[in-house]
């Protein structure tokens, strides 16, 4: 099961880099392609697992202006 976020810069918020590494420190990866992140959980999560996982990312990213979107494809 894998989670692709795609990212959505505010140019009069925080910088790409700091919400990038923010991403990182929560166990995303890069990609290159169709989305900016994934996620691969270990095994099948369920959805209350999906949605505290969404919600960390966006308290981490709280103030910086960006904007997310989650597909989860299992």
């Amino acid at each position: 099961m894998e989670t692709y976020i795609d990212i959505y810069l505010n140019v009069d918020k925080a910088k790409a880099s700091a919400s990038y590494n923010k991403l990182l420190d929560l166990g995303l990866k890069p990609t290159i392609g169709d989305h900016d992140f994934v996620y691969k959980w270990k095994g099948i999560a369920s959805i209350e697992e999906e949605i505290q996982f969404f919600d960390s990312i966006q308290e981490e990213l709280k103030g910086t202006g960006v904007i997310l979107k989650f597909t989860t494809i299992r």
